[in-house]
């Protein structure tokens, strides 16, 4: 059992950090569209589909497709999946962000990560977490912390 632990121990230490790098860049809704799929009691869960734009180290345009809780108040969470292409850090490719976005007084805040797996081209074989702030449905400024695998 000890030799087990010893061997692992051995590896992990072995394993070399993968380095990271920040991009930033300017989102901007170039269209929007919302549809209610269930308006019974309570809050109305809608589906959204934008078509955004990347200006800056994330340079490139993305459809989004997102599902919303609506509540009266105009305050809002979401759940997005999005397939950027364009370039990243200078690599050209595409990739899929999966995000959770929270609304409040008009304003958008968001974490999101890369898709394990989804790189393609250049951009195979990234990862990368990340989020946005901003106007919501008009643009944000957005960040993503990266790496490749």
């Amino acid at each position: 059992m000890n030799d087990r632990k010893s061997v692992h121990a051995v590896r992990h230490s072995q394993t070399k950090p993968q380095p990271r790098a920040r991009a930033k860049a300017k989102i901007t809704v170039q269209s929007s569209e919302a549809r209610p799929y269930d308006q019974t009691a309570g809050p109305a869960l809608m589906e959204i589909r934008l078509s955004e734009t990347f200006t800056g180290d994330i340079h490139g345009e993305s459809p989004v497709r997102a599902l919303q809780v609506l509540r009266e108040d105009h305050s809002a969470s979401l759940v997005s999946v999005q397939r950027f292409r364009g370039k990243l850090g200078g690599r050209q490719g595409t990739f899929v962000l999966q995000g959770s976005e929270i609304v409040a007084n008009g304003k958008i805040k968001a974490t999101w990560f890369v898709v394990p797996g989804s790189g393609t081209d250049d951009l195979s074989g990234l990862r990368g977490e990340g989020g946005f702030e901003g106007d919501f449905g008009k643009g944000s400024d957005a960040m993503l912390d990266y790496w490749f695998e």
